[in-house]
């Protein structure tokens, strides 16, 4: 019985100190690459930090890319310059878009942005009687990547609301081995929906 006792505790303790340190590698991780989301804006970042005086037209190449999107929107909010962010890329789809490019982009998931994203179906869930709302994109990596023998994958970012602004936070995920043709993107939106939305 002392025995059975001593290897409940060994395997718990074996996977406490793995939580411990994914936790402490993610964080690691995570702070890594928001230096370099960073770093991707810092000619506007430098004028904003600097009250320098910025235009539209500055920040349209940093706001078209689906990696600086996201956080472009997120400092010019922070500045009060919301003005200066295009109104073609202030959509609930480019903000969504921008998410999952953002999400797959870290090193536990893809480790790159996908070389190509489209939204494949704005997916309506009903909610305790009120609709919720999911983008479902696919997205395929090219060669050398070890992804991109899988062809297209389904991501999905959500829930979104009737009175949600584009870039408000929201759950962004992909199991990566969804792959598009095996799973539909209705099916794709309600297991995010039932096992990572409402799991928060």
């Amino acid at each position: 019985m002392r025995i059975v006792f001593i290897v409940i505790g060994v395997v718990v303790l074996a996977i406490i100190i793995f939580a411990i340190y994914r936790y402490i590698v993610v964080n690691i991780q995570n702070k890594k690459i928001n230096k370099v989301r960073l770093a991707r804006i810092e000619p506007i970042f430098a004028k904003l930090r600097n009250q320098e005086e910025l235009t539209e037209a500055e920040v349209l190449p940093f706001a078209s890319n689906m990696l600086t999107r996201e956080t472009t929107f997120q400092v010019l909010k922070q500045y009060n310059k919301l003005e200066l962010f295009p109104q073609s890329y202030n959509t609930i789809e480019k903000g969504a878009e921008s998410s999952l490019a953002n999400w797959l982009e870290f090193p536990t998931e893809l480790d790159v942005c996908p070389d190509e994203i489209e939204l494949e179906e704005k997916v309506t869930i009903d909610f305790d009687g009120n609709n919720v709302y999911y983008y479902v994109f696919k997205f395929r990596t090219n060669e050398p990547h070890w992804a991109s023998k899988d062809g297209w994958m389904l991501g999905v970012v959500g829930p979104y609301f009737d009175d949600s602004r584009p870039y408000d936070f929201t759950s962004t995920f992909s199991r990566i081995n969804s792959k598009l043709g095996e799973i539909s993107a209705k099916d794709e939106a309600k297991w995010v929906h039932e096992n990572i939305a409402m799991a928060r």
